[in-house]
Order: C-alpha cells, then sequence, then structure tokens
C-alpha cells in the first residue's frame, strides 16, 4: 500500500514539474510574440517615416519612357484592343467616351481622388444624367476616407454605391469587411469598356505608371456583366440611398481568346490566381511580369521557379521604392531564391509603376487590376482579362522593354551584400506576409 502511495505521489510530482516547464515555455512564447510584435510595429514606423522623408526630399516625379499604341483587331472574334501605359492620355480618352455616352454610364474605382481630374469625371458623368443617361458608379470606402466627404456627395442625378464606407471602428476589425472593391471599370452603352490599374486623380496621370485596357466588340458586354453583378449583389446595403437594381443587356460573350475572370470573395471565387499559375506552367520561351506589389506564395514561387529551370527567360518589373513600403520589404524576403536560378528582377526607377500585367510566350497576356500577392489573389474582389493573342503580346513585350530601360536589374550578388540589418529586418516581417 506504501508502495502506490509513494508511486502516485512520484507521477503527481511528475506532472507538476511538467506543468511547471509547460507554463515557462508559455510565458516564454508570449515574451517572444510581444517582442517580435513591437520590433515589427517598430521597423514598420522607421521604414515608413525613412520612405516619407525620401519622398519629400525628392518631391513628386513626372515624367517616364512610354510609347503610344495601336488599336489592334483580336485574331478571333471581333474584339478591338488598346493599351494606355500613360494616364493623360487614357483619361482624355476615358471622358470623351463618357461625353459620347447615349444610354448609359458604369464606372467603379478603387480609388477616386478629390482634385481638379476627380472633379471632371464627376462634372461629366453628372452632365450626361442631366440628359437622361443612366450613370451608376461605384468606389471603395475605405480607399476614400481620406477624400473629403463633401466631395464624395456625388450630384443626385448619379446613382452613387460608396462600397462599405466603415463608419463604425468595429468594421475595421470585422472580418467580412477586410475584403475591398480593388477594380477600375468603365463601361458605355455596350460599345467600349476600359479595365486595368487606373484610379482616378491628378497624380496617377503622369506621376505614375500604369496601364488600362480599352476594349471595343461584343467582348465589352463581359465587363458590363462583372459591373452589373456586383451592384445588384451590394445595392441594398446602402440603406441611405434606394438605388435601383440594374436589369441586364445584351447576350453574354463566348470568344475562348478573350476571357474575363472575377476575384469575388462574396462568393468566395479566386480564379486569377489559377489562371496564372497555369500560364506559368505552360511557358516555353519567356514570362515577362509587370506588378506594383510583388509578394508570391510559395505555389508562386515555385512555378516561377520551375520555369527558369526549364530554360524559360523569367523577368519581372517591380518599383525600386513603391507607395507601400511595408509591401515592399515582405516581396524583398523572396528576392534570392528567385535571383539564384537565373530570373531577372529590373527595379522602377525615380517613379511608382502600378501595373499589373503579364505576357508569355508571345501568346497569351493579362491585363487587370490583381498584384501577385495575397489580398489581390485570395481576397478583394479584381478582375482581370486573358488574352490569347499575338498582336497584344507583340504590344505587351514591346512595353515591357520600354520599361526596362528605366529600370535597374538587381544582380544577385549585389543582393548578398545588403546589410544585415536590411536581412534581419527582412525575416522578422515575414510573417506579415500572409496578410498583405
Amino acid at each position: 500500500m506504501f508502495f502506490f502511495i509513494s508511486l502516485l505521489r512520484d507521477i503527481a510530482g511528475i506532472f507538476s514539474g511538467v506543468g511547471r516547464i509547460l507554463r515557462a515555455v508559455r510565458g516564454l512564447f508570449v515574451r517572444f510574440i510581444v517582442v517580435l510584435t513591437v520590433f515589427q510595429v517598430a521597423s514598420i514606423a522607421v521604414l515608413t517615416f525613412l520612405s516619407q522623408l525620401r519622398k519629400r526630399r525628392e518631391g513628386p516625379g513626372e515624367g517616364f519612357p512610354w510609347a503610344e499604341h495601336d488599336e489592334i483587331e483580336t485574331e478571333q472574334g471581333e474584339g478591338k484592343l488598346k493599351v494606355f501605359p500613360f494616364g493623360v492620355r487614357l483619361y482624355e480618352e476615358m471622358l470623351r467616351e463618357i461625353e459620347g455616352a447615349e444610354k448609359y454610364v458604369y464606372l467603379e474605382t478603387f480609388i477616386w481622388k478629390g482634385d481638379e481630374l476627380g472633379q471632371r469625371f464627376v462634372d461629366a458623368l453628372a452632365k450626361k444624367a442631366r440628359e437622361g443617361v443612366s450613370v451608376y458608379v461605384i468606389f471603395d470606402g475605405f480607399a476614400n476616407l481620406v477624400v473629403s466627404r463633401e466631395f464624395k456627395n456625388f450630384p443626385d442625378e448619379i446613382h452613387l454605391l460608396n462600397f462599405r464606407p466603415m463608419k463604425h471602428a468595429a468594421e475595421f476589425v470585422n472580418p467580412r469587411t477586410i475584403f475591398r472593391d480593388h477594380r477600375k471599370i468603365l463601361c458605355v452603352d455596350g460599345r467600349v469598356a476600359f479595365m486595368g490599374g487606373y484610379n482616378i486623380g491628378k497624380l496617377y496621370a503622369a506621376g505614375w505608371r500604369d496601364t488600362h485596357l480599352r476594349i471595343r466588340g461584343s467582348e465589352v458586354n463581359e465587363i458590363e456583366n462583372a459591373f452589373v453583378d456586383f451592384w445588384n449583389t451590394h445595392h441594398g446595403a446602402d440603406r441611405l440611398r434606394n438605388l435601383p437594381r440594374i436589369e441586364p443587356t445584351g447576350g453574354r460573350a463566348w470568344n475562348s481568346h478573350l476571357v474575363l475572370h472575377r476575384n469575388d470573395p462574396y462568393m468566395r471565387i479566386f480564379p486569377i490566381r489559377a489562371v496564372y499559375l497555369e500560364a506559368i506552367d505552360r511557358a516555353s520561351r519567356n514570362i515577362y511580369l509587370t506588378h506594383a506589389y510583388f509578394i508570391p506564395d510559395r505555389a508562386m514561387r515555385a512555378g516561377l521557379i520551375e520555369a527558369a529551370r526549364r530554360g524559360v527567360d523569367v523577368q519581372i518589373v517591380l518599383p525600386r521604392e513603391s507607395n507601400h513600403i511595408t509591401a515592399d520589404w515582405l516581396g524583398r524576403r523572396y528576392f534570392y531564391e528567385l535571383l539564384e536560378v537565373g530570373v531577372k528582377i529590373h527595379r522602377y526607377k525615380h517613379i511608382m509603376i502600378h501595373s499589373k500585367t503579364a505576357t508569355i510566350d508571345g501568346k497569351w497576356s493579362t491585363i487587370g487590376t490583381a498584384n501577385i500577392d495575397r489580398l489581390s489573389l485570395l481576397g478583394n474582389y479584381e478582375v482581370n482579362l486573358e488574352i490569347y493573342s499575338e498582336k497584344l503580346a507583340a504590344d505587351m513585350e514591346e512595353m515591357f522593354e520600354l520599361d526596362k530601360t528605366n529600370c535597374e536589374e538587381l544582380t544577385r550578388e549585389e543582393w548578398e551584400r545588403r546589410p544585415l540589418a536590411a536581412k534581419v529586418v527582412e525575416r522578422a516581417l515575414e510573417s506579415l506576409g500572409p496578410l498583405v
């Protein structure tokens, strides 16, 4: 009996010791998380401060190499496509098409600045609305928090959907409000549509390098359908306005050479990532990517690395420093493994490049709103047009080569020589990657 009592005491002592060890480990883990979080916050604060200091010192930049592109006819179907790499030309063309509207205008954007260019668009839309044209407008509420409330009070003639304006503090931590409307679409009368990376604002006209696409032909219906679906899904959420439903007009297009892909977090559908992965897997000659924010996940990195290993010329153009310094540093973590297999990384100088484009093998291209990061590929509302056209691919390759003339190529040797402090910050920020 005494033996069993002694054994039970020994077992209890063991459990007590294990419990103390577990509590100690838990305490160390909590301290580690706290220290890491403080270091991450401090690193982001310092990086942001230094970035803002540099921008103030250098001032706003303008001027970059670009070339006018002719409209091309697609090899199949009746689509006509024109690439716009310069905002000044794009905005004038968009305003001209709005002025010519006779039936309806659908305009959707992520950011709509309250400057003179933004006001020109409001005035043009209001004018058409007063003439009897149906005008429907969507912009993202969170992206435009810093835009004045007065500017966002559009004339009553315009049907306006301010998507998830986030009026209450609780909405900032609500998972359902995280995903934003990052799309940029203009459709007029079923005859012409625009889509791509350009937001609306004077800054973007000549101060950013971006890419938009104009589409004519029956494929315009696909882009219109994307707008109408979004409007009809979300217009009822605005209880302050009695926004009407849009009745779809025209049939859908069946052109396998121009396919619109939509990321829709409401429906839990995210095809754009799969489209990229499939195209990269098929590549045999070249892969040219241009992206404002490049934080590839494991599958995307593996696809690019495998392509480079089988002899594909993989090149990436991205900003030397974007408008989101944290995103830049999160992407830097993966440079070495890409450079190691021969991927060429070109960093755009002096000015922000905001394009979201790719072209592969002289046959396949995509232009749209999705970045290569988690928010775009597995989160936000996005649209990308997948295009099978040798003519357009030739335009895209020409544009890519011209962009490279304003870039510095990053070499593996240069990257290995970066300061130890930079490597530490990259490693510390790595855990934030899934959040961006």
